[in-house]
Formats: structure tokens, sequence, C-alpha cells
């Protein structure tokens, strides 16, 4: 009988995100918006066939990508974001540094039994958004959550070592 390979898909809460470079992975992050690159489509007609259009790969644009977590008192997202812009109280007016601001991420899923089965750099990732609290509302019942917004120069998957998936033999027929 032949073997049976068992390959479901994984699921979509485990997951975790770091800084390039680093071990430590951001706290508390509950949230990611998806990896969506678009090539535009650009079209063209040879003078001796005008009847049928011809299509050619464009420009590549990568939507920027949303990070979401609790508020809690890790001041990460909120470190980030202030390199690009930030308020000082000593002159009351606005600083720009752009020192620095720009930094690689690592999103790595895991499957049910917590091993690493995915994982793509982002690059070049800086914030365009940043919020630090949500509405607030007394009469809710919810968690607090901060987001922030990247602008990145693309993504990439990086090579990990699948779980060897179990095999299944049917036996029972002998």
């Amino acid at each position: 009988m032949p073997e049976i390979t068992r390959r479901d898909p994984f699921k979509n809460f485990r997951f975790r995100v770091k800084f390039s470079g680093t071990t430590e992975y951001i706290a508390g992050i509950s949230k990611v918006s998806g990896l969506k690159r678009t090539t535009e489509v650009i079209k063209h007609r040879d003078g001796g066939d005008p009847g049928t259009s011809h299509k050619l790969p464009g420009r590549t644009e990568y939507e920027a990508i949303t990070l979401e977590r609790g508020c809690t008192v890790d001041t990460v997202f909120e470190e980030w974001a202030n390199r690009v812009w930030s308020f000082r109280n000593s002159g009351g007016g606005l600083e720009t540094s752009l020192k620095d601001f720009r930094r690689d991420l690592v999103i790595d899923v895991f499957d049910e039994g917590g091993q690493q089965v995915l994982s793509y750099s982002v690059h070049n990732c800086w914030v365009s958004e940043y919020q630090a609290l949500p509405d607030l509302d007394a009469n809710a019942n919810a968690v607090a959550f901060e987001h922030i917004k990247l602008e990145h120069h693309g993504w990439v998957r990086e090579r990990t070592n699948p779980p060897q998936e179990p095999q299944f033999t049917d036996t029972a027929s002998g």
C-alpha cells in the first residue's frame, strides 16, 4: 500500500515577531497584517498584431504591515516611532531624527507542536503610523491595544527546517 503523508495547513495564531539580529521576541504581539505585494501590469500591443495585447510586469509595491498588541509598560513601539518624530518639551517644537529609524523584522510561524515552520524577513521597516491608545470607553469590556504601521522595502521567505511529517502506513490489509 502507498504511504500517506498528512500535510495540514498551519494555524494563523502561532507566531512571534522579533528584530533581525536578536533572539528576543517583541512582547505581546497579538496581530500582524498580511504580507502582500502587487506588481503592476504593463500592456502593450505589437504594430503587426493590433487585436491582441501583451502583458509585462511593471513596478512592484509592498503593502504596509500593521503590528498590534495590548498596551503594556513596554515602550519598544513608542521608542521606535519616536525615531521618526518626537515632541520635545524643552522648546515645545518638533524634532526629527532619521538616524537608525529603519529596522529589519523577522516574523516566525510555529506549528501546533511549537516548532518553527515558516520565517519571513521584512527589510528596512520604519514606523509611518503609531497609535499609543485606542478609544477609551468606561462602558466597554475590552483590552486596550496599541499599533504601529510599518512601511518597508519588501520581504523574503527564509529557509527553515520543516518538522518531519508523520508517515502513516496501512498495515491492516496484509
